[in-house]
């Protein structure tokens, strides 16, 4: 709407004009359906999930507030094509204008397949599917634990064949739950239950076919993470044949059917029963097989074991034999030492005792006397040694050398001997030892000769 030109066109201040946007726009669409492609997904810790929603040609602002987001089936991703119902709204402080999403449904895909499929993929890149985890089944379980609800078909029918397989098996319904929005937390508080039983070896988490909504307590995260952290090995035994939940692949042992979980948990108690005394038998023969062949072994070996009382009497021969032996090779090495000591005596006897003390005085003498004669030689020998020694350090001894009128001369203060006249030079001086007493003189002069 234009202006007459003799009138003044209005002017709006900012927070006017984002008012008046504001009003036509939430008046113009209340509610619309809107489809695009998830980006820039932020979730804050408000809980809030802020996200561009944009097609090939443009793109909006848009969000899902955290109790709307609480009740979505699905997990919000970026590259995700949804379709959802909003009202378009703008934030006055910014001037920007938002779709507030009420609901959301992923684009192709039901809500609650995409929920099992995100969390699959999820749940698998954590292992919680892998082998390693598996816990081994035991082969009979002194008890059974189901849990199921206590009012529907299925426990009936998983009772009545644990007892036609197992007639005397203790069976304990842990009641639960299956479906509803109440299941996935009965489910969880009945899983905690059957960990605390202390007789509890196995658990069959049971229940009848249905659809995908119908199923979803067994497919939500909770109950997945709760059945990989039982200690007790869980048998998953939810739906048909043709239904595979996540809780199928987190549990120890995947079972078809509930029929089929009770089957698997207990064998045939007659089965069990034939086995039993077919192994009975073999043992028995296998038994009677080693006694015999030990049997046999034991009589070869007696008939060549000799009586212990003959061996006792044996030995007891041959030590008496022994013994005998001793005494007479005693006896007669007594009796040959005996001779020869008497033929000594008789030896000794014959040399008078006199003469050779006298013989040997001689001897004595002998010796003594060729003693001091040597020791004489050896003395004389030395002292002429000694004297001639004497003599020569007599001759060679310096001073002598001095009294026939030569001195040594000596450097100040060095002290070496002066042999030629090129070791000291004019005014130097000098020490000249003589015979009697020392003089230190100066050189005046000198001549060198050679």
């Amino acid at each position: 709407m234009v202006a007459p030109l003799n009138q003044t066109p209005p002017v709006y201040t900012v927070s006017e004009l984002t008012r008046r946007i504001k009003t036509i726009i939430e008046q113009e669409f209340p509610l619309v359906w809107i489809a695009g492609e998830l980006s820039n997904l932020s979730r804050p810790t408000s809980g809030h999930h802020y996200f561009t929603l944009k097609d090939t040609a443009a793109q909006i602002s848009a969000v899902v507030f955290k109790g709307q987001a609480q009740r979505l089936k699905f997990r919000l991703e970026n590259g995700l094509s949804v379709v959802g119902l909003g009202r378009v709204s703008v934030y006055e402080p910014r001037g920007t204008y938002q779709v507030i999403f009420e609901h959301l449904d992923p684009k192709g895909v039901g809500a609650l397949q995409l929920a099992y499929d995100q969390l699959k993929k999820t749940l698998a890149s954590e292992g919680l599917f892998d082998d390693i985890y598996k816990k081994k089944m035991p082969l009979l379980p002194r008890k059974v634990h189901i849990i199921t609800s206590p009012t529907g078909a299925v426990v009936h029918d998983t009772i009545q064949i644990i007892q036609r397989r197992f007639p005397n098996m203790p069976i304990t319904v842990i009641p639960a739950l299956v479906q509803g929005d109440k299941a996935e937390g009965e489910i969880i508080r009945a899983l905690a239950i059957l960990n605390r039983q202390e007789d509890a070896e196995v658990g069959i988490l049971a229940r009848g076919g249905g659809s995908l909504e119908d199923l979803h307590p067994f497919n939500s995260e909770p109950v997945a993470r709760a059945i990989f952290a039982s200690e007790v090995p869980i048998i998953s035994a939810v739906g048909h044949e043709t239904d595979v939940t996540i809780a199928d692949f987190v549990a120890d042992m995947r079972a078809p059917t509930p029929s089929a979980a009770a089957e698997i948990v207990v064998p045939e108690k007659h089965l069990l029963e034939q086995r039993c005394h077919t192994v009975t038998l073999r043992l028995a023969r296998q038994m009677a097989a080693e006694i015999s062949y030990h049997r046999n072994v034991l009589g070869r070996l007696s008939g060549r074991l000799r009586d212990p009382r003959r061996q006792i009497q044996e030995m007891r021969l041959k030590l008496d034999d022994i013994e005998h032996r001793l005494h007479r090779t005693w006896h007669y090495y007594i009796e040959k030492r005996h001779v020869a000591l008497k033929q000594l005596r008789t030896r000794l006897n014959r040399i008078p005792l006199r003469s050779r003390i006298d013989l040997s005085k001689q001897k004595l003498e002998q010796l003594e006397y060729k003693l001091k004669i040597t020791i004489n030689k050896l003395t004389n020998d030395f002292e002429n040694q000694h004297h001639e020694l004497k003599l020569r350090l007599v001759t060679l001894n310096p001073l002598n050398v001095l009294e026939r009128g030569f001195s040594i001369t000596r450097t100040v203060p060095a002290g070496q001997v002066v042999k030629s006249a090129r070791q000291v030079r004019v005014n130097e001086q000098v020490e000249i030892q003589l015979s009697a007493g020392t003089l230190f003189c100066r050189v005046e002069g000198k001549q060198e000769h050679g």
